[in-house]
């Protein structure tokens, strides 16, 4: 019986943040690919190696976890007004379906660098020494993101000794602003409310509801205090991610928060929407050791955050969580606002499993609505890997 032989594709594998994944020029994608549309999700499923039974990943390019089964899509941008769209693809990894529903933060700190490299920001634009500043539209959630990417003999600067907590190895500094970040046209607080009692069955909480956060800003989040589930919010991810009554539980708590936010009409349908919201939750500051060995001290961090992402607790922090943890911050009131002792701030520490991060953004209250007008943070990013990638051809 005969096969149909291997395919290979331009591509490159990048870390971004605390994120890896699989980017690729939408002109460099076979034609069928080249729009929306089954042929694309198939295709970009095998590469990562999805839908996956067994949840590795072995013949595909992902990694077996939210933070690493990534795609990204780029091309030179149709507004005169940015440098590139970006497109990002989430993948399960179990199940046969990609999330087109909201950004990467994380990765979108590797859009700037790789649209350098790759031809898609105008050469007159690159200094031969300095930073470039890569005007991003995300096509997911029709937002601006504006990478600072740095700049040495002409190139894209990589390495150096910005640390982030989650990546071992120092790199090159990429400060990312995510402008006006609530996700699409809705309200940053889609019920009006900066806290909300959400109501879950019985089995999740006692009583039957939680003190909520539902935030439109980075990506959906829904905030929930750690004491109300009878956690610190100093857990690692063995704590939860080993513990199946415990994802069960957030993911209930996902589920009925997106009905709230007006993502879904029922919480059956939170099965096909993995990649939003997410579900995080917060606690006061508390020393804990990390991940990687490091003690985090009460003193160095405004709060604590804990994050899920694909039903597994992070590692570290998603980026756009991240910017949804700023911009609650910002706002006084919020559950996040309170963890970090209330009041008005502009930016906050706070601590993850795997150390400590700081991000900021600016809020003010316009006609009654409360806008963000931008948020920042600092990641790096570097390319792991360039050339091709492979996939069967009839894959898709």
């Amino acid at each position: 019986m005969a096969h149909v032989p291997q395919i290979r594709i331009p591509a490159t594998y990048m870390r971004g943040g605390t994120s890896k994944g699989v980017f690729f020029r939408l002109v460099d994608l076979p034609e069928a690919a080249q729009v929306p549309g089954e042929a694309r999700d198939r295709l970009l499923m095998r590469v990562i190696g999805s839908p996956d039974p067994y949840q590795k990943q072995i013949d595909g390019m992902g990694g077996a976890t939210s933070s690493t089964s990534k795609t990204v899509i780029l091309s030179r941008s149709k507004s005169p007004d940015h440098d590139v769209d970006y497109l990002f693809g989430q993948v399960a990894i179990d199940k046969a379906f990609v999330d087109w529903s909201g950004n990467c933060g994380n990765l979108s700190a590797a859009v700037g660098p790789f649209a350098v490299a790759n031809g898609l920001v105008d050469p007159a634009r690159i200094p031969d020494n300095g930073v470039v500043e890569v005007r991003i539209w995300q096509v997911n959630i029709g937002k601006t993101i504006v990478c600072q990417v740095p700049i040495t003999d002409g190139q894209v600067q990589e390495t150096g000794d910005f640390e982030l907590d989650g990546v071992t190895f120092p790199a090159a500094e990429v400060p990312v602003a995510f402008k006006d970040p609530a996700d699409g046209e809705g309200a940053i607080f889609p019920t009006g409310n900066l806290v909300d009692d959400l109501e879950v069955p019985a089995d999740v909480v006692e009583g039957g509801t939680l003190k909520a956060t539902l935030i439109n800003a980075g990506i959906p989040t829904v905030f929930v205090n750690a004491a109300e589930l009878g956690y610190t919010g100093t857990e690692l991810q063995e704590a939860i991610n080993g513990d199946a009554e415990a994802l069960a539980r957030f993911e209930t708590i996902r589920a009925h928060g997106a009905v709230k936010m007006g993502l879904i009409k029922d919480v059956a349908e939170a099965a096909s929407r993995q990649h939003t919201p997410k579900v995080a939750f917060v606690a006061p500051p508390a020393s804990y050791t990390s991940s990687s060995g490091k003690e985090v001290k009460p003193e160095s961090i405004d709060l604590l955050v804990r994050a899920l992402s694909m039903g597994k607790l992070h590692h570290a922090m998603m980026g756009t969580a991240a910017v949804a943890i700023a911009s609650a911050a910002a706002i006084e009131g919020t559950l996040v606002n309170l963890a970090a002792g209330g009041g008005k701030r502009n930016a906050v520490t706070f601590g993850h499993p795997s150390g400590s991060l700081r991000v900021g953004a600016e809020a003010s209250l316009t006609e009654g609505r409360w806008v963000i007008d931008e948020a920042v943070m600092s990641r790096s990013a570097r390319v792991l890997m360039e050339g091709f990638v492979r996939i069967p051809g009839d894959s898709f």
